[in-house]
This record gives structure tokens, C-alpha cells and sequence, in this order.
């Protein structure tokens, strides 16, 4: 039954890489550009005026809290098994 079934995933990959076929590119109109010849001249522009410093962010105390009472809890809860 196993080599029934390698014959027949082995025929479906087979047949699978022969749909596979590459197509050929449609007989259309192909365009060529041709930026040789082109120079582009600029000068780098840059914003004018002082620079705005960002902020500082505002001091807050942790929002994570310790438990206390977290492993008397777990042997609590494994002295209930």
C-alpha cells in the first residue's frame, strides 16, 4: 500500500513539473529607455532656521509589581496535587 502511494505522490509531482512549462513572453511592443545622455544638476536643499530639540519624556515609576506572596502560592498549589 506504501508504494502505491509513493507511485502515485511521485506521478502528481512529475506531472506538476511538466505544467510548469515555461511560457514564452508575449509578442508585444518592447520599450527601451536610454538615460545616458541625461545630467541632472541641483543643489541639496536643507530647511532653514534653528533646530527643535524633542522633549524629554516625563519620569514615571514601573508599572510592574512584585508579588509577594507568589511562591507560597506555588507550593500551595502543589501541595494540592
Amino acid at each position: 500500500m506504501r508504494k502505491l502511494v509513493f507511485i502515485c505522490l511521485s506521478l502528481a509531482m512529475l506531472t506538476s513539473i511538466a505544467a510548469a512549462d515555461d511560457k514564452k513572453a508575449p509578442a508585444g511592443k518592447v520599450k527601451t529607455y536610454d538615460f545616458s545622455g541625461d545630467t541632472i544638476e541641483g543643489d541639496l536643499v536643507k530647511p532653514e532656521g534653528s533646530t527643535v530639540d524633542a522633549r524629554d519624556f516625563a519620569k514615571h515609576s514601573s508599572l510592574i509589581r512584585i508579588r509577594k506572596d507568589f511562591i507560597p502560592e506555588i507550593i500551595k498549589s502543589a501541595e494540592d496535587l
